[in-house]
């Protein structure tokens, strides 16, 4: 294959890196020092026997991530004619001013589109998603306003990436609550003045984890998934007079730990296609070339008469969830199932065939 295929050491990088070895393409892992292990160790690509084993073939070792963007990690990566997949912890670390400026390495996708993420980017998640009409949930202007159970969408203080969301009844909950959050040091005045407020919505959780491919112009459902989120799920599993008692001195968090692959009834998937659909268009408009590659629209189904699905979160490149594959969506389509890195460098090959490459990078 002309193309490495090239990711930050963090969120989904095995994943990409097993399906770019699948596809039969070298595989290259950015790693702050420190992190190292795990690529180096287990998962590096060596012999044993006859056969090769592992998928990382090699990595470029950082200090601190946001190295990536010095011209001496930029050569290297240019001197191996690098594909860089986005993830999370890319965007965090090397920063979208960087990433949008000082990163002249073709990136999987659109690179002008991940800061949309952000709740506080002008043309944001919430902009895209009220223009392809995906419902969602109603935002509370202040905390003054809140009369009903309300979630408040404020980031931790150390990790700015991370959410210390909490839930609130009433503006005299939400200040009681805020107060202890402040004073134990878990958010900052700042992250709070810029927090969202929006209805709590009671329903069956789930993500929807699609792929849109330029080369071949259609949108493929490549799994569903839901979260593991400590300590939220620990509350959960106790009984109601511990959960109140436990309150006295803990509060729930959401920060997310894993996933747990899930299946939709079958009725449901026409308006899961037709939810991707819409959100491909909008962004297609307001983000040109629009989207390339994945996306994750994760939210809710309510039962209000017959089910729809409420978002509340929107992924706009590859979500951390490998185990999407165990769900039998890009079976279905495929006749095997798929994983996310395995689809990306599908898509990288068929391009590479069709001389397609700059419809699927930026």
């Amino acid at each position: 294959m002309k193309h490495t295929i090239a990711t930050i050491g963090s969120h989904s990088a095995l994943d990409v890196c097993e399906g770019a070895k699948a596809e039969g393409f070298k595989t290259l892992v950015a790693c702050q020092r420190g992190r190292e292990k795990i690529y180096l160790g287990p998962y590096k690509t060596r012999m044993r026997g006859k056969d090769e084993i592992g998928v990382v073939d090699e990595l470029l070792l950082l200090n601190k991530f946001s190295e990536l963007s010095s011209p001496k990690a930029l050569e290297f990566l240019k001197q191996r004619d690098s594909i860089f997949i986005p993830n999370r912890s890319f965007c965090v670390y090397v920063g979208y001013e960087n990433i949008e400026k000082n990163f002249p390495i073709p990136i999987f996708g659109n690179r002008k589109l991940l800061r949309a993420e952000e709740r506080d980017a002008p043309k944001n998640q919430y902009y895209l998603m009220e223009k392809a009409g995906v419902r969602f949930p109603r935002e509370i202007k202040s905390p003054d306003k809140i009369d009903r159970l309300a979630i408040v969408k404020v980031s931790e203080a150390k990790r700015s990436y991370e959410r210390a969301f909490f839930l609130a009844r009433n503006p005299e909950e939400y200040r009681q609550k805020s107060y202890e959050l402040l004073k134990a040091g878990k958010i900052t005045e700042d992250g709070l003045n810029k927090a969202k407020i929006e209805e709590y919505i009671i329903g069956a959780h789930f993500n929807l984890n699609f792929f849109y491919s330029p080369v071949h112009g259609e949108l493929e459902l490549m799994g569903v998934d839901t979260r593991r989120q400590t300590n939220l799920d620990g509350f959960l599993r106790m009984p109601a007079d511990q959960q109140l008692e436990t309150l006295k001195i803990a509060q729930p968090t959401t920060i997310e730990v894993g996933h747990i692959a899930c299946t939709l009834r079958e009725s449901l998937l026409e308006q899961v296609f037709e939810l991707g659909e819409k959100f491909v268009h909008a962004v297609e408009r307001e983000y040109p070339p629009g989207i390339i590659g994945p996306f994750a629209l994760q939210g809710a189904f309510l039962e209000e008469g017959k089910e729809e699905f409420v978002c509340f979160d929107v992924s706009l490149r590859i979500p951390g969830s490998p185990g999407t594959r165990f769900t039998p969506y890009s079976g279905y389509l495929f006749r095997e199932n798929i994983s996310f890195g395995r689809r990306i460098a599908m898509e990288i090959k068929d391009a590479e065939k069709k001389k397609m490459i700059e419809a699927i990078t930026t």
